[in-house]
């Protein structure tokens, strides 16, 4: 698979098989995902990878703690963006969900089902490993933001390459009391994002949606004249 095709085909995956992908390969994925641009190389990104027992206990907890309806804590307020209704933004948001509720016959008033649903996030979609992306404290969060965006599609890209899937999410990292006392992460270090990765189950109907993207001549405006 070259460079261009792992882009166009590259999807989230929402639930994966329990097999463990081996260190080696973490670490190889990883070690690429690292040679990602950063702004006067300042390489910021700090990876903390959560498995077995760790991962285990830090999916329990967070699914205690939305089930409780526990506040995120203050400093992940960076993560939570509404998107403007009735903007563009927000029908993209809304259409990808009526893409899943359907494969996953979840009904619109069906409060069981959509629960359930926002708890695989919590779950980091039972993946075998998360990769979760932090950064020191001390940096601007919004310029921190593009670098850890590269390194994250790095991660993703690379990740193909050894037949694993992949989710970019901030489920991971809302209660991050928890992750950063089951994980080890320093108080000064800015959870960013996590990333589910493993080997996508095959059978699982959500794992067939590919999102759109808008025709790229709407988003290109020209000024070379």
């Amino acid at each position: 698979m070259d460079l261009i095709e792992a882009i166009r085909l590259r999807k989230s995956i929402r639930k994966f098989t329990p097999q463990p992908v081996p260190r080696e390969t973490l670490l190889e994925i990883l070690a690429v995902a690292a040679r990602a641009p950063s702004a006067e190389n300042t390489q910021p990104w700090e990876f903390t990878i959560l498995g077995g027992e760790t991962l285990d206990a830090v999916r329990k907890e967070a699914i205690a703690s939305l089930r409780a309806g526990r506040m995120p804590p203050e400093e992940m307020a960076h993560i939570h963006v509404e998107r403007p209704r009735g903007s563009v933004f927000r029908e993209r948001q809304v259409a990808i969900a009526k893409q899943l509720f359907s494969l996953m016959k979840i009904g619109r008033d069906d409060a069981e089902k959509r629960m359930a649903w926002l708890e695989r996030g919590f779950r980091y979609f039972d993946a075998p490993h998360a990769v979760i992306i932090a950064v020191d404290d001390s940096l601007p969060v919004h310029g921190a933001a593009i670098d850890i965006g590269g390194v994250t599609q790095n991660l993703c890209l690379a990740a193909m390459a050894f037949g694993l899937g992949t989710c970019i999410e901030n489920q991971g990292i809302t209660y991050a009391d928890i992750v950063r006392r089951h994980g080890g992460i320093p108080a000064d270090r800015r959870l960013m994002a996590a990333v589910a990765i493993g080997y996508a189950d095959p059978d699982f109907p959500a794992n067939r949606v590919e999102s759109e993207r808008e025709p790229v001549e709407k988003i290109i405006t020209w000024r070379d004249r």
